[in-house]
């Protein structure tokens, strides 16, 4: 059974910093491209940044310079350091994993999903 369990999220005022943490089981997660994704009220779920099994990392142009996608293969984690945080960045954080790649990162498992709220 693949579990993804996010961790991390929580309220900020604007311009600090979050770390979001997701350790993931059930899987062979140095096979496994790891994403972030958000979903803001009203709004779409939309890809933030994503790492590849080689090492490539893409970000959305929204969080570019801002946010930092690592994963840590030894401890089945994947993390995102969230700086200069901005209200609009207000949303649930999900995190995907999956091997798929056609066009695009196309994610087979989610996390149950983290709040991060930042005040203005």
């Amino acid at each position: 059974q693949v579990q993804l369990v996010e961790s991390g999220g929580g309220l900020v005022q604007a311009g600090g910093s979050l770390r979001l943490s997701c350790a993931a089981s059930g899987i062979i997660f140095s096979s496994n491209h790891m994403g972030w994704y958000r979903q803001a009220p009203g709004k779409q779920r939309e890809v933030v940044a994503v790492t590849t099994t080689g090492g490539r990392t893409n970000y959305a142009d929204s969080v570019k310079g801002r946010f930092t996608i690592s994963r840590d293969n030894a401890k089945n984690t994947v993390y995102l350091q969230m700086n200069s945080l901005k209200p609009e960045d207000t949303a649930v954080y999900y995190c995907a994993a999956g091997n798929t790649w056609v066009g695009a990162f196309r994610p087979a498992w989610w996390g149950q999903g983290t709040q991060v709220t930042v005040s203005s």
